[in-house]
């Protein structure tokens, strides 16, 4: 074999092992990566049964059930468009309220309900998925909106000039 065979070999060599490298990288990564829905989007059919990922929304109010003598809770997590039941069992944060920011890491059950594996509470909107801050933002912006308009047509007129 000549030095330049060898070479070229060599540098084959290298190009293969790193390309293996980047498929067996890429692999990993896709395996490991944990996608995040809305419940909107869940509604909309783009999670599949037993597909791993995250669910983030507002705590309904007056939607958390406890169930006596477990640990196991019921609550709907929604986007103001759409509600997804959500089960955990565990201790939930300290943070979690009804009407609070929630992301809940599970899968979704055939039924339609979401089981978590893991809930995290959001102490600030500022944290909150974009799609929700969103929402919540078009909603409070209605009902200002409509409020606004009551107050202007329950305030008497007064005359002009005055």
């Amino acid at each position: 074999m000549t030095p330049r065979q060898r070479r070229m070999t060599l540098v084959f060599s290298i190009l293969a092992g790193v390309s293996i490298a980047g498929v067996l990288a890429l692999s990993a990564f896709r395996q490991n990566v944990t996608f995040f829905f809305d419940p909107t989007e869940v509604a909309a059919g783009k999670v599949h049964d037993g597909e791993h990922f995250r669910l983030g929304g507002m705590v309904t109010q007056g939607s958390v059930q406890r169930l006596p003598g477990s640990l196991e809770v019921r609550f709907v997590v929604t986007d103001f468009k759409h509600d997804v039941p959500v089960t955990y069992t565990g201790v939930l944060p300290d943070l979690f309220r009804e009407g609070t920011g929630v992301v809940a890491h599970g899968r979704m059950r055939g039924d339609g309900t979401f089981v978590a594996d893991e809930v995290l509470a959001k102490h600030d909107e500022k944290y909150m998925p974009p799609q929700v801050a969103r929402s919540l933002k078009k909603r409070h912006g209605e009902s200002r909106a409509e409020t606004g308009a009551q107050v202007q047509s329950s305030s008497p007129k007064s005359p002009a000039g005055t």
